[in-house]
């Protein structure tokens, strides 16, 4: 007997344009979607409903992301990156009237920084704290190191520290790659060195590895030539042992993050660790689960893919939008876990939780919100799907 066809558990609609980027916030109580035409919504996971909405770009939103609990970081089609200030108290002020429902303009949050930032090859910002080996709530954690194409060649990475906005890094090239313009990025520390290291999608199909060595040079460590399309997007595994790359073509790739010890590249070999033909083709906003077991990817042909990410193996097909897909994101099961423990009243930096039996409606509607594995996914239609999986 067949398994009926999986159906998204709500679907949050307002915007009037497609969406191109979904990412949650603070411990999955919030969804930030943004727009083809610069609108962001914040929703509240427990009502289901919008509790921001601003017009936060002139151009098309290609990333947002939270930074901390009181910030948000929007990369727009205008050239412009933006760090708002935003806050649950900040809310309080905001409007809640949908972009659908009206073109005029809403209050903004407010804006702590902007970075001038080329977005002329439709490539989103990546980032990553300051240091790996503090704690996230340290000094030095406060500040950020933002990844995006150089501003000149889009062949290149720019590496800007906020809050000072000052370009501290250039990812250089060998003078032989020929890449052509970035598509996608991703910015971390190495969790066994601690180097600086910086993974790039490019045009052509090809993706590199490259790492700040500790006299301050980069490295090109890694490069592989998996793709005969523009590769759409990557994501690295959580304990960086991988990451994993998406294209126009119909390839998902699985490649090694090698390390380097001074003057010594371990697992030196330019090649994937494992290459799938999906005869899916275009297939983007890749996105792995914070426990690296699976990834999702957006599908122009409407559908998003579950995949696992140890075989690579397709584990299901999400179907409800008529149109093509753009961004897919994973809510946070580590607060899940967090939540099931204060489920049984244990204790966390709060005290002692009430247990389910003894929370108000609001309470428990808030619990279940931040319980659930959601998968939110953005659509050319404007609307979002949100599913609750595995």
């Amino acid at each position: 007997m067949t398994q009926p066809q999986p159906q998204p558990s709500y679907i949050l609609r307002g915007h009037g344009a497609q969406i191109h980027s979904t990412s949650f916030l603070r411990r999955n109580s919030r969804l930030i979607t943004g727009d083809a035409e610069g609108w962001v919504v914040i929703w509240g996971l427990a009502i289901k409903r919008p509790v921001a909405v601003w017009r936060a770009h002139e151009g098309s939103i290609l990333g947002a992301e939270p930074w901390g609990d009181d910030k948000i970081i929007t990369h727009g089609k205008d050239n412009k990156l933006i760090v708002w200030k935003f806050s649950e108290e900040d809310e309080e002020s905001m409007s809640v009237v949908l972009p659908v429902n009206t073109p005029d303009s809403r209050k903004q949050p407010w804006l702590l920084h902007v970075l001038e930032v080329n977005t002329m090859n439709f490539c989103p910002f990546a980032a990553c704290l300051m240091s790996s080996q503090a704690p996230p709530s340290s000094a030095i954690n406060k500040e950020l190191l933002v990844a995006v194409p150089n501003i000149l060649t889009s062949k290149t990475v720019d590496i800007f520290h906020l809050p000072s906005s000052n370009r501290i890094h250039a990812v250089p090239n060998k003078g032989t790659f020929k890449g052509g313009m970035i598509m996608t990025i991703s910015i971390f520390h190495h969790p066994q060195t601690g180097f600086l290291t910086v993974i790039a999608g490019y045009e052509n199909g090809n993706t590199t590895v490259s790492q700040l060595s500790s006299n301050d040079s980069w490295k090109m460590l890694y490069s592989a030539h998996t793709h005969s399309q523009p590769i759409l997007s990557l994501q690295v595994e959580p304990s960086k042992q991988f990451y994993v790359t998406s294209s126009a073509d119909a390839i998902i790739a699985k490649h090694p993050i090698p390390m380097s010890l001074e003057n010594t590249i371990m697992n030196p070999e330019d090649r994937p660790l494992k290459v799938s033909q999906t005869k899916h083709s275009g297939q983007q906003g890749l996105k792995m689960r914070d426990d690296g077991k699976i990834f999702a990817t957006a599908g122009w042909d409407s559908k998003v893919r579950v995949y696992s990410a140890k075989s690579l193996k397709e584990l299901a097909v999400l179907k409800w939008h008529k149109e093509g897909c753009f961004a897919v994101a994973f809510a946070s099961i580590e607060t899940t876990q967090e939540s099931e423990g204060n489920e049984k009243g244990e204790e966390n930096e709060g005290g002692l939780i009430k247990t389910v039996g003894t929370m108000t409606v609001k309470e428990e509607r808030l619990w279940k919100a931040k319980m659930a594995h959601w998968i939110a996914v953005g659509s050319k239609d404007g609307k979002v799907s949100l599913w609750d999986i595995y």
